[in-house]
């Protein structure tokens, strides 16, 4: 692993049986960045952040997470180092309240436990705008909101890397908008963020860094100006011819 990465998968794959999903995905995430990650269905975007979070182990290859090799470790055990991720079809505790998610995610997503764990949960809350629905049951939330909650449970868990999948699919312009904001704002206080989206604009407008995977291989990886411009991404992504 290299001296200023945070997070570093190096010479990742996967496979299902006969089928590939990953094909040697090396990168190295640097502390303090904001990746984004893009490309067509079916291009290994998730599978890959399943991966990195210890959903699943890959077939070949290691990921490193603050210079340690954490291939074999699972998924809490890689949150209580850090690393904490938010879903595609936000999974909160339906019948609990939205204080009640995050206040769980405080208790159990920490390796230490802070001195004020309700304070913690709302203070979380009011960052993500989401104070005004803590007593509100998680089921009753509309979209916007549960995605809101997906990341208020994610940032509970005092993350040093946030992986976000696909956090913004079926939110208005507006709504992209305010997610933006408030994914620079948790940016802005020192989380390195990796940003899987389908939304080309929310990472232009986001990140400083783009990689682009096709075919469970990287096509491209360098600012988002050099990566929408190269060919071989018009082709795979926008379907240009080269």
């Amino acid at each position: 692993m290299t001296s200023s990465s945070i997070l570093q998968s190096g010479g990742i794959s996967m496979s299902f049986g006969a089928y590939k999903v990953l094909d040697d995905i090396s990168l190295n995430i640097a502390k303090g960045e904001i990746v984004g990650i893009l490309g067509p269905n079916g291009a290994g975007k998730t599978t890959y952040m399943n991966l990195l979070t210890g959903a699943l182990r890959p077939t070949g290859g290691q990921v490193f997470l603050m210079g340690e090799d954490v291939t074999r470790l699972d998924t809490a055990e890689r949150c209580h180092r850090g690393l904490a991720r938010t879903h595609q079809v936000p999974k909160p505790f339906l019948h609990m309240t939205v204080f009640e998610n995050v206040l769980v995610a405080v208790h159990h997503g920490r390796a230490v436990q802070p001195a004020n764990p309700v304070m913690e949960a709302w203070m979380v809350l009011k960052e993500t705008g989401l104070a005004h629905a803590a007593n509100r049951t998680a089921e009753t939330l509309g979209l916007l909101d549960r995605k809101r909650l997906e990341l208020s449970r994610a940032l509970a868990t005092d993350p040093k890397v946030l992986l976000l999948d696909e956090i913004g699919g079926g939110l208005t312009e507006a709504e992209g908008d305010a997610l933006v904001a408030l994914v620079k704002s948790i940016h802005a206080r020192g989380v390195t963020i990796i940003w899987i989206e389908h939304i080309m604009r929310l990472l232009m407008e986001t990140c400083t860094r783009l990689v682009c995977m096709a075919e469970g291989r990287v096509l491209a990886d360098g600012t988002p100006e050099q990566v929408v411009e190269a060919p071989e991404v018009q082709t795979a992504y926008f379907g240009a011819a080269a």
